[in-house]
């Protein structure tokens, strides 16, 4: 009795890419040889992914939709504040990260351009911004005044670049257990938080633009 074939699986794939990459220390020349050194079929690997650039990027939300769903396991979290919820958030990304820190820090600084690098992160930039614009609007629905409530958008895109900030701080940390990481993602959500409870708008936009600034410039 002929056995059944084992279906390819998306996370099949990724596991693959990432063994791939880190391997030969280089990105698949192509779909075509990808698939013959893992002997899988092309048309497998179309059925989930488009190139090796949608592979790419997909890896990337793969890690949020892993954190959003561990985040959700823990039966308070729906209790949290909002900042308690954004600090749950970094926390356990980056925690996702470190468990695949070496393909991260590979595929982040493969191309000699950072911002080739950056353009995988384009499917991540979205989810995160949507996660940040769901809490604050959240936050909006229990706020009778107007004046009191919050700028979705801005805050959304204050996240991001808070992120970004944050990420590239991990890349560089070489303290044990990635402590400093923590500690600076407890510094930056309090600071973003007060700015954003205290400060004119214009300004908040004007401090994500520095923290980009001053560590990807």
């Amino acid at each position: 009795m002929a056995t059944k074939t084992k279906k390819i699986t998306a996370n099949d794939i990724v596991s693959m890419y990432m063994d791939y990459v880190l391997e030969h220390e280089m990105v698949p020349k192509s779909v075509y040889k990808f698939c013959k050194i893992n002997k899988i079929k092309e048309e497998d690997f179309y059925l989930f992914f488009g190139s090796i650039s949608s592979l790419q990027k997909g890896i990337w939300e793969q890690f949020f939709s892993n954190t959003i769903a561990l985040m959700e396991k823990n039966k308070e979290y729906e209790s949290f504040s909002n900042k308690d919820k954004m600090l749950t958030f970094f926390y356990t990304f980056f925690e996702m990260l470190t468990l695949n820190r070496s393909y991260v820090l590979f595929t982040l600084k493969h191309e000699r351009s950072p911002m080739k690098n950056l353009e995988q992160l384009k499917a991540l930039r979205k989810n995160i911004k949507h996660f940040a614009k769901d809490l604050i609007e959240d936050g909006n629905a229990n706020k009778t005044y107007g004046i009191t409530k919050h700028n979705p958008t801005i805050f959304s895109e204050g996240a991001w670049l808070q992120f970004m900030f944050i990420l590239k701080f991990w890349m560089n940390d070489d303290s044990p257990s990635f402590e400093k990481t923590d500690l600076a993602i407890e510094k930056s959500v309090n600071t973003i938080f007060d700015l954003f409870d205290n400060t004119p708008l214009d300004n908040i936009l004007d401090f994500g633009k520095f923290l980009y600034k001053e560590n990807f410039a």
